[in-house]
């Protein structure tokens, strides 16, 4: 499956420095920064520096040593903001959206950490 990358959007013109941010953490691999639209108190994005469309598109085509950076700077990000469940914080929900009908906006992979407060269930039937 060929994955359309477009280097021209806007978590590029991040990760190239043509647009600002509100980093929270970088790594080797992986950039993690505040929403510039806040849908919670913690509103964190995480994304990969490479050119991955999707999930899918990363985890079948990263490298190892990418695979785990960003695990674990998410990881790291979850503890930074006291969201972790096992150590007394009230949780998080992360989403990912992929393609057309999950009405991904942008065309690179990012994770959405959101928490501070109850999120209510993540789907309802339709």
């Amino acid at each position: 499956m060929a994955y359309d990358y477009d280097p021209e959007n806007v978590f590029a013109k991040i990760l190239r420095g043509e647009i600002p941010n509100d980093t929270v953490l970088e790594t080797e691999h992986s950039l993690a920064f505040r929403d510039i639209a806040p849908q919670t108190p913690t509103h964190v994005l995480v994304i990969p520096k490479g050119p991955y469309v999707s999930y899918d598109h990363f985890a079948l085509e990263a490298t190892e040593a990418e695979i785990v950076d960003f695990t674990r700077t998410i990881g790291a990000i979850c503890k930074m903001m006291g969201v972790q469940p096992s150590e007394g914080g009230g949780g998080f929900r992360m989403i990912s959206n992929a393609g057309e009908d999950a009405i991904q906006e942008v065309p690179h992979l990012h994770f959405h950490i959101l928490a501070g407060r109850p999120l209510g269930r993540i789907l309802t039937p339709a």
